[in-house]
């Protein structure tokens, strides 16, 4: 297996892992209280990472793990999770699949990196094939949660964008920098968690179990080899796997809860797969700089774009 493979292999682990977290939630954790379950996963997590890396940020580091944490994951999480009560039967889960298409428009802002035709057709194939494997008829739109659907998908393209631009400190590791963003994510959910949910839930053995894998495999682990692949590829490359996680969903939705999966889901599937298999081939893309970004050239990748791992509380809805 190629370097690069190996790299996309380990970095589709993340979605892939996070495809789980609709199962998880609805067989394991109290109902009805999805900013609690995005407290629980991010800064627990983030707080287990710092305790082991023993690395705090430095200098400018400080705000910039600050607005990465916000962007992908304090905005995230209660944005995506407003989306997914507001918007019925897939439809969040398509709403965020445009993410792709955002940060073409931002990797040519931020990174320089021109749009090409092959990143915007993948990216437009992903979403199509999405939308066929989780979008119900007579689904119905809705202005609050297309909105918030729309700024979730933006708010983690610009923390890809971000995260690619800005690399991380010399001498820092990537499971360090995952430790800040989610601690920085996880002090921003946890006032809202509190002032609109109110206190945290009874929990039970059960609960405490599914919180666990989710804020270490589904998290902790998942959101380091996020991070680390983003470091390692292309922005397009590493975020059309995002697909992964709405299929990953809609399989274990199969085989696990009975979920109906015909043909047409099937063709869905076979679509955003081969354009997350698509997006994946090109020019390999030189390994991030650690250094700060006044000294980090623009990335020239020809690729470009963002994933969402969309949360559709019906039928595929992930929850990063």
């Amino acid at each position: 297996m190629s370097s690069k493979a190996a790299v996309v292999a380990l970095t589709a682990l993340a979605p892939i892992s996070w495809g789980s977290t609709y199962f998880v939630t609805t067989e394991f954790l109290p109902p009805d209280r999805p900013l609690f379950t995005g407290l629980m996963r991010a800064l627990p997590a983030g707080l287990l990472l710092l305790a082991l890396t023993r690395k705090l940020p430095q200098g400018a580091w400080w705000w910039k793990s600050a607005v990465l944490g916000a962007l992908n994951i304090g905005a995230f999480f209660p944005l995506l999770f407003l989306a997914a009560y507001r918007l019925p039967g897939g439809v969040a889960a398509v709403v965020g699949s445009v993410g792709p298409l955002f940060v073409v428009g931002l990797a040519a802002l931020f990174l320089g990196d021109k749009p090409t035709v092959r990143s915007l057709v993948t990216a437009v194939a992903a979403a199509f094939g999405v939308s066929l494997v989780v979008l119900k008829a007579g689904a119905a739109l809705d202005l609050v949660g297309v909105t918030a659907g729309l700024l979730s998908a933006l708010s983690m393209s610009a923390g890809v964008v971000l995260t690619k631009r800005w690399g991380r400190p010399e001498g820092v590791g990537a499971l360090a920098l995952t430790g800040w963003q989610l601690t920085a994510g996880g002090l921003v959910i946890l006032p809202l968690a509190f002032l609109i949910e109110g206190a945290p839930p009874v929990l039970t053995g059960t609960h405490l179990a599914g919180y666990a894998y989710l804020a270490l495999g589904n998290t902790a682990i998942s959101y380091f080899l996020w991070f680390r692949g983003i470091e390692r590829l292309s922005a397009s490359s590493a975020t059309l796997l995002g697909p992964l996680s709405p299929l990953t969903a809609a399989i274990i939705g199969w085989g696990a809860l009975g979920q109906a999966l015909g043909p047409v889901q099937v063709l869905g599937m076979a679509i955003a797969f081969a354009a997350t298999l698509a997006g994946q081939l090109g020019p390999r893309t030189p390994k991030a700089s650690t250094t700060a970004p006044e000294t980090v050239e623009p990335f020239t990748s020809t690729e470009k774009n963002s994933q969402e791992v969309s949360m559709d509380l019906e039928v595929s809805g992930v929850r990063r």
